[in-house]
């Protein structure tokens, strides 16, 4: 009996000692410190936000409500709300201006559109492929030359290119605006496609120039596909800059029925009688909305792009 009182005893004292040395061993235990946000901090990041958002949506709410204003509030009510809200500014637009109807302006502005993008597109990536992939004698004077070619402004190849065109007999036709995006003009395009193709490891193809594959199955069946994001963002540039491009289809057009929607917009203003701001505030705001699709459906392949830069051989 005296045993047994003992042996409790002794292990009730040595109780306490175990676990004072586990809690030298282990430390004390700690709970996970939650970050939290004051409630002010919160507000006024929200506040800043939607003033932020409001001060770059404000240009295109306006230009939306405006196109239900009157002709003849222009000029008078400068509000965001019109005064007397009508739908005939739409049916202006959509009878078209000069006998031509308004869809025949469209599908000039896509012919020239989707033309740019595969031109733009294709040209680009091949020559990205000979300066990113290929060894060959004036690489470097070629790539730099290239390179050059951003600096030069565009006014100053607009005569030499029009007396060209102009012998050729393309002068209004869609040719002059349709045949240099076929071969790689864009030296901000092929750069861009350089940068991203030397990024990539060449182990690939070295497989296949193994496997007997050439450069031109190598570029289709291997660089193609891993260079995706970057083709969809010279794509979607390409797009922009041809959807909106004014002093090329102002030069080289001089038939209303070739007009694009850039030179079709001016139409509708008249230095020397009235000009119908109604119409041409609605015929601006839809042709803006195939840009502003075009760009919501392709732009997260913009931040597929920038992540795969991290891409390394």
């Amino acid at each position: 009996m005296s045993t047994s009182n003992a042996a409790t005893t002794s292990g009730a004292a040595s109780t306490p000692v175990f676990a004072a040395q586990q809690t030298l061993v282990t430390g004390p235990t700690q709970r996970p410190r939650r970050v939290t946000r004051k409630t002010w901090q919160t507000v006024i990041w929200l506040v800043g936000l939607l003033a932020l958002t409001a001060i770059v949506l404000y240009p295109l709410l306006w230009l939306f409500l405006s196109t239900f204003k009157p002709n003849s509030e222009f000029g008078q009510n400068m509000g965001l709300l019109p005064q007397a809200p009508t739908f005939d500014n739409y049916i202006k637009v959509a009878e078209g201006i000069a006998g031509i109807p308004m869809w025949k302006f469209f599908a000039n502005s896509l012919l020239l559109a989707v033309s740019a993008v595969v031109g733009t597109v294709l040209s680009s990536a091949l020559a990205a492929y000979a300066f990113a992939r290929i060894q060959f004698k004036g690489l470097g004077i070629l790539f730099a030359a290239m390179i050059g070619t951003l600096l030069l402004p565009f006014h100053v190849v607009i005569i030499p290119q029009y007396i060209l065109f102009n012998n050729l007999g393309l002068v209004d036709t869609f040719w002059p605006l349709i045949l240099p995006k076929f071969l790689a003009t864009e030296a901000f395009f092929v750069f861009l496609l350089v940068q991203f193709m030397r990024q990539m490891p060449r182990d690939m193809d070295e497989a296949a120039r193994i496997d007997g594959a050439g450069h031109l199955r190598i570029f289709w069946a291997i660089i193609l596909p891993l260079i995706k994001p970057a083709l969809i963002t010279c794509a979607i540039f390409a797009f922009i800059w041809s959807w909106n491009d004014f002093l090329g289809p102002l030069l080289y057009l001089t038939s209303p029925e070739n007009y694009p929607l850039p030179i079709a917009l001016r139409l509708y203003n008249d230095q020397t009688t009235s000009s119908d701001f109604g119409a041409t505030v609605t015929a601006s705001f839809v042709a803006l909305l195939p840009v502003l699709v075009f760009f919501l459906v392709f732009q997260r392949f913009l931040v597929d792009g920038v992540a795969t830069q991290g891409l390394k051989g």
